[in-house]
């Protein structure tokens, strides 16, 4: 799998909302940086994304515009504007925001090791 593929896989996982098929996508010392808080442990970036879909029902989550701006055999990092849309407490909402997506090659596959969103 290229990196390129890591990350639509990423997004394809985030989709199911299911944090099993996510977590096979991260390093296991991954580190995301939300707008409202910080995760440093799978354990806590599982309980942030479980949480968010049970908020948001349905989400539905995409990037545009990805740019890879360093890339070499162990390290690629991708720019992009994230996008997402469901319902909250029944009504429609989308919203857009920044994202920087880490990924790391180790034991021949491509792991996010560090995700930082932003609106």
């Amino acid at each position: 799998m290229s990196y390129k593929n890591a990350l639509k896989e990423y997004i394809d996982a985030t989709n199911t909302h299911d944090f099993d098929n996510v977590k096979l996508l991260l390093h296991p010392d991954a580190i995301y940086w939300f707008t409202d808080r910080s995760c440093t442990t799978i354990k806590e970036i599982g309980k942030y994304f479980n949480h968010t879909w049970r908020v948001i029902k349905d989400e539905v989550y995409s990037a545009t515009d990805i740019q890879w701006i360093a890339v070499d055999q162990t390290v690629a990092t991708c720019i992009y504007t994230y996008h997402y849309n469901g319902y909250l407490n029944g009504e429609y909402i989308s919203g857009s925001g920044r994202a920087t997506n880490v990924f790391t090659f180790v034991e021949n596959e491509w792991k996010l090791i560090h995700e930082h969103l932003s609106r």
